[in-house]
């Protein structure tokens, strides 16, 4: 038995569906979260990432920050390109936009004129009141 044969017709492993469908980037990685139990098949926890999947079932699994939940349209027989690998799921729950404010790792907006005055402002506060090297130079001249 090859590593593309099914042992069940109109079956396919877990782990090579979701590399498939290209939700991961190598069939380990896929692998390696049926193992850990990170993938729910119709409802139940998926710890063999040797689980077969079949048309009509639902996974739900963590990717990133955003839970996917997937419905299986089809099997696929290689990893082909990306349009090719989105025939074979339907998104049930497609991840929401983020708000970049309740991104919790973006560094605060600091509003201009609160706090300390950057090199630009300080430039243009020095120029306002005539002081600096540019203004230095410009007396210098007159004088």
């Amino acid at each position: 038995m090859t590593d593309t044969d099914d042992s069940t017709p109109g079956r396919l492993r877990i782990d090579k569906w979701l590399w498939y469908a290209r939700f991961f980037k190598t069939r380990s990685l896929a692998a390696k979260l049926c193992n850990d139990g990170g993938v729910r098949l119709s409802g139940t926890v998926v710890t063999k990432a040797h689980a077969s999947v079949k048309p009509g079932d639902v996974l739900t699994f963590a990717q990133g920050r955003h839970i996917r939940v997937i419905k299986v349209v089809a099997l696929g027989s290689r990893r082909g390109p990306a349009p090719e690998a989105q025939a074979l799921y339907e998104d049930l729950a497609p991840p929401v936009a983020e708000e970049r404010l309740q991104d919790p790792y973006r560094p605060p907006v600091q509003q201009p004129g609160a706090g300390r005055p950057t090199k630009r402002d300080r430039r243009a506060i020095d120029a306002l009141h005539g002081d600096g090297l540019m203004g230095d130079a410009m007396q210098s001249e007159t004088d």
